[in-house]
């Protein structure tokens, strides 16, 4: 497992381009968002989402997240009407997670099994968003909340400490806020 030392508002390209490459190569990694850590994968990779539900505890239909760079990503995987984008514009970036209808580009197991629906959000936080930048496409995604805790971990020594060989990497930014996103 590597520990990427990222600059919280300069980060380092290299490291950046390191982190997504891991993604790319099916991945799972704990990174920093504006609210608390989370563990993260490639939308389209049903292995490494896998691995987060195990991670997690939770079963196939626990909800994971699309982190996304921008609304116009949004825009590509959820179909929202004016007054949802206007709702959207005034919560974002930042702590905030919106369900919305799916896209057909949208994989099924990703999407609640009744509604189609998916889970996105857009950060504020320079770190994932250069991340998100580098990927070219969301991250799907799940707060790093562990079986039997009653908080997010928001912290990379305590991350490494407790999830060890089970992730590729954790991106230490620095501590979050430790807030789950609404």
């Amino acid at each position: 497992m590597q520990v990427l030392k990222i600059h919280p508002t300069n980060p380092q390209v290299r490291l950046v381009r390191t982190a997504a490459e891991i993604l790319r190569n099916g991945g799972v990694l704990a990174y920093p968002t504006d609210s608390c850590y989370a563990l993260g994968c490639r939308i389209g990779d049903a292995e490494a989402a896998r691995r987060i539900r195990q991670l997690r505890g939770v079963d196939a239909r626990h909800h994971l997240t699309l982190v996304c760079r921008d609304l116009a990503q949004v825009g590509r995987f959820a179909r929202m009407d004016n007054r949802q984008f206007r709702i959207l514009r005034q919560g974002t970036p930042g702590g905030f997670t919106f369900l919305l209808r799916a896209t057909p580009e949208v994989p099924r197991r990703v999407q609640h099994p009744k509604r189609s629906t998916i889970g996105v959000r857009v950060p504020n936080h320079l770190t994932l968003l250069a991340l998100l930048k580098e990927l070219g496409e969301p991250i799907l995604s799940s707060t790093l909340l562990l079986p039997g805790d009653a908080e997010p971990l928001n912290d990379a020594a305590t991350i490494a400490a407790r999830l060890g060989g089970r992730l590729e990497a954790i991106i230490d930014a620095g501590p979050c806020q430790a807030v789950p996103s609404t």
